[in-house]
């Protein structure tokens, strides 16, 4: 296991919720932290099918073109009765028009729900895989995944991306109705930089 030296991290996003979030969780560590949005690195094609891969491509792209090491991030919602999709293709579920509406996203997946007249409770996991990659192309991989099940219609005005359907496993909120720190204490990207801390920066 390779560890983390240095005082700064490219996160291998252009998603400001996403980038966010990682700004809080990594706000007890001397590291700064900037996305590759704020660095204008161009976004890789994500051809993989798997979060892996696609974490993969957007990390060694990063460390690549900055010449530090990159933290690439791909998440996703699985809902079991969809047989796991949306799964890596999350973010497609939101493409309209060029861009990304998680709104048309949950009524999507809300639509399939009742046309497969799949029953209660909606069983569904948020998967996050991570790779800290360093720009000799060394990685480590680390995985959280948080379960629960999707609700509707939806609840909340927090966080983003299909926060405001998915209540986790214990809690009666939707991650939507949870502050910024409750979310960041169960949450799958949670759980996963947890771990990445434990054995790389600590």
């Amino acid at each position: 296991m390779r560890r983390f030296s240095g005082d700064r991290l490219v996160v291998a996003t252009h998603n400001a919720g996403k980038m966010d979030e990682m700004r809080a969780l990594f706000a007890p560590l001397a590291v700064g932290v900037v996305s590759a949005g704020e660095l204008a690195l161009d976004e890789p094609v994500e051809t993989e099918s798997s979060f892996l891969g696609n974490a993969r491509i957007k990390a060694h792209a990063a460390a690549r073109a900055t010449g530090l090491v990159a933290l690439g991030d791909d998440s996703g919602l699985e809902v079991e009765a969809l047989g796991g999709a949306p799964g890596v293709y999350t973010a497609n579920w939101a493409e309209v028009d060029g861009k990304r509406d998680f709104g048309h996203a949950m009524r999507r997946t809300h639509d399939e729900l009742v046309a497969r007249r799949a029953p209660e409770p909606w069983l569904a996991r948020f998967r996050c895989t991570l790779v800290l990659a360093w720009p000799d192309g060394h990685d480590e991989v680390f995985e959280g995944v948080i379960d629960g099940r999707l609700v509707w219609p939806i609840r909340g005005r927090e966080g983003h991306g299909y926060d405001p359907m998915f209540e986790p496993a214990g809690s009666d909120r939707t991650f939507a109705e949870m502050t910024e720190a409750e979310k960041n204490a169960v949450s799958h990207r949670a759980r996963a930089v947890a771990a990445m801390i434990a054995r790389c920066f600590t």
